[in-house]
């Protein structure tokens, strides 16, 4: 019976070997992952500060995309002020060309109607 079964001892020792195996094997997978988590903590900081980068980058695009459009709409505004304060001025003087051209009109109506008189005048004279 003591060939084929371990007395107590035997296996208190065998179980201690292979408490000692499953260490050193959790040991050696920590050293690995350890490494292996360094490695991916180093990546994903990595990736953080190009994301950042490029959302500072796109925050600045949009920004100068905005500035320019704002000086555009502003250059637009003042094009449309300079069209209207030019038909503005361009009505003004057609107002007043025609107010001439009817004053001289007047007069030559009034210069008529006054030689017709003076004629009228004459013949009953």
């Amino acid at each position: 019976m003591a060939l084929k079964e371990p007395s107590f001892a035997e296996r208190q020792q065998t179980a201690a070997k292979a408490k000692q195996l499953k260490l050193e094997k959790i040991r050696a997978t920590a050293l690995a992952n350890e490494a292996s988590l360094a490695e991916r903590r180093a990546a994903m900081v990595e990736a953080a500060k190009a994301q950042q980068i490029r959302t500072a980058e796109r925050k600045l695009a949009n920004r100068l995309a905005s500035e320019k459009r704002e000086a555009e709409r502003a250059a637009e505004k003042k094009q449309q002020a300079l069209a209207a304060a030019e038909e503005k001025a361009r009505k003004e003087a057609e107002l007043a060309a025609k107010l001439i051209s009817d004053a001289a009109l007047l007069k030559e109506q009034k210069a008529l109607r006054d030689s017709k008189y003076a004629a009228r005048k004459a013949r009953k004279n």
